[in-house]
C-alpha cells in the first residue's frame, strides 16, 4: 500500500528577522545537527536588518570559532568582514582561580558556591549576563549546548534564587557564624560578608531582569534545529515541552541536511535514506503544523567561512530548489561517493548515541 502523500508547505527564518522587539533568540537541539552553524547564519542575517548583534557560544564544544574560521575567547570579538557583529565563546560554569582571587574574596565564594549544586554555573551565566547588557547589543544570539546542558542553563535564574535563599537563611540562622567563616578564610574586612552576600544580591537582580525577557515573547524565541531521524525527532519534542514548561516562546524549527529527490540519482543506499527522511518530515509537520518550519539540504561540503556562510544563508529566507546536475560522470560518482561517506557517518554516530544509552 503506498504511503499517503502530504502536502508540506515550504517555510523561513523571515519571521525573526521581521520581529524587531527579540533581544535573546536561543539556538539549540541535539548535537550533532549542526547548531553552531545555523546560529552563525541566523547572526548574520540579524547583523543585515540590527544595528549591533553579539553571538555566544555556552557549548563546552565551541564550534563558533571553526564556523567563522576565527578565534573567539570569553571577550566579544568584532567577526571579520563586519562592522555590527560580535562572537564570543563562554564555558558556563566557574573558574575557581578566577573567583578565588576575584574582588580580594580569596576563594571564599568559590567554596560558598560548591555547597550549593548548580549554583557555580548560575553565576558564572549571570556575571556573563552582566557583561552583555552592559555593552547594549539589538539583539543576542546563543549558540547552545546539547539539549540537556540547554535546558540546565534555562533553569540557572531559579537555581541562583534557590541559592541565595539558602545563604540568606544561614545568615539569619547563625548570626556571627558567617562573619567568623569569612576571616577564616582570610577575607579583608572590605570584602566580608556584605559584600559576597552583595554581589549574590547584584547577580540575582541581573539575572530576575532577564528571566523576565527571557518569558516574554517579544523580547525572547528559541529555534530548534534538528535533522530528518527518530532520536532528532525525540529530542526536539523534548525539547518543546520543557520550554513550554519554562514559559519560553518556540515557533521556529530548522530541519537540516535532508536529502533531495534530485540529487540522489540511483543510488539504492541513499535513496532508502530519503525515504527514510520522509517519514520523519512527515511526522514534523504533523507534530508542528503552527510551526514556521525551515528545511537545509545535506550538502557535499562543509559549510565554514564568512563566505560559504553568507552563501548558505539564502536558504533560510527562500526554500532550497536542488540544481539540476550537469557535470562529468566523474564528478557524479564523486558527489554520491561523498553523500554515501557522509550516511556512513550519521549511521555511526547513531549506533555510537544508541549504545551508550543502552549503558545508562
Amino acid at each position: 500500500m503506498a504511503e499517503e502523500e502530504i502536502d508540506i508547505p515550504e517555510g523561513s527564518m523571515q519571521n525573526i528577522l521581521d520581529q524587531e522587539s527579540l533581544k535573546w533568540v536561543f539556538v539549540g537541539g541535539k548535537g550533532g545537527v549542526g547548531k553552531t552553524t545555523c546560529s552563525s547564519i541566523l547572526s548574520i542575517l540579524l547583523a543585515t536588518v540590527r544595528s549591533s548583534v553579539l553571538i555566544i557560544s555556552t557549548d563546552p564544544a565551541h564550534n563558533l570559532s571553526d564556523a567563522f574560521q576565527q578565534r573567539f575567547t570569553k571577550i566579544p570579538t568584532l567577526v571579520n568582514g563586519f562592522t555590527n557583529l560580535y562572537a564570543m565563546e563562554v564555558d558556563p560554569s566557574v573558574d575557581n582561580e578566577e573567583m578565588g582571587s576575584a574582588d580580594g574574596m580569596d576563594g571564599f565564594v568559590s567554596e560558598l558556591a560548591n555547597a550549593i549544586p548548580g549554583i557555580d554555573e548560575a553565576m558564572s551565566f549571570a556575571e556573563m549576563l552582566k557583561l552583555v547588557q552592559t555593552m547594549d547589543y539589538s539583539v543576542i544570539v546563543f549558540d547552545t549546548a546539547p539539549t540537556g546542558h540547554t535546558l540546565r542553563l534555562l533553569q540557572f535564574p531559579s537555581t541562583l534564587e534557590k541559592g541565595l535563599s539558602k545563604v540568606m537563611s544561614l545568615k539569619n540562622k547563625f548570626g556571627g557564624v558567617m562573619s567568623q567563616m569569612t576571616r577564616m578564610f582570610g577575607v579583608d574586612d572590605d570584602f566580608g560578608e556584605d559584600a559576597i552576600l552583595g554581589k549574590l544580591e547584584g547577580m540575582k537582580d541581573v539575572i530576575e531582569k532577564v528571566n523576565q525577557q527571557f518569558r516574554d515573547p517579544d523580547m525572547t524565541t528559541f529555534v530548534c534545529v534538528c535533522i530528518p531521524e527518530f532520536l532528532s525527532l525525540y529530542e526536539t519534542e523534548r525539547l518543546v515541552q520543557e520550554l513550554t514548561k519554562f514559559e519560553i516562546d518556540t515557533h521556529n524549527i530548522i530541519i537540516n541536511q535532508v536529502i533531495y529527490d534530485e540529487e540522489v540519482v540511483e543510488s539504492k543506499l541513499l535513496k532508502a535514506r530519503m525515504r527514510m527522511q520522509k517519514r520523519y518530515l512527515d511526522q514534523f509537520y504533523m507534530l508542528y503544523d503552527d510551526f514556521h518550519i525551515t528545511k537545509l539540504p545535506l550538502l557535499p561540503e562543509e559549510v565554514t567561512g564568512v563566505e560559504a556562510l553568507k552563501e548558505f544563508s539564502k536558504h533560510f529566507l527562500t526554500p532550497y530548489k536542488p540544481p539540476r546536475f550537469t557535470g562529468t560522470v566523474e564528478e557524479l560518482e564523486e558527489k554520491i561517493s561523498y553523500l554515501r561517506q557522509q550516511l556512513q557517518d550519521a549511521e555511526a554516530e547513531l549506533e555510537r548515541l544508541r549504545k551508550g544509552k543502552q549503558k545508562a
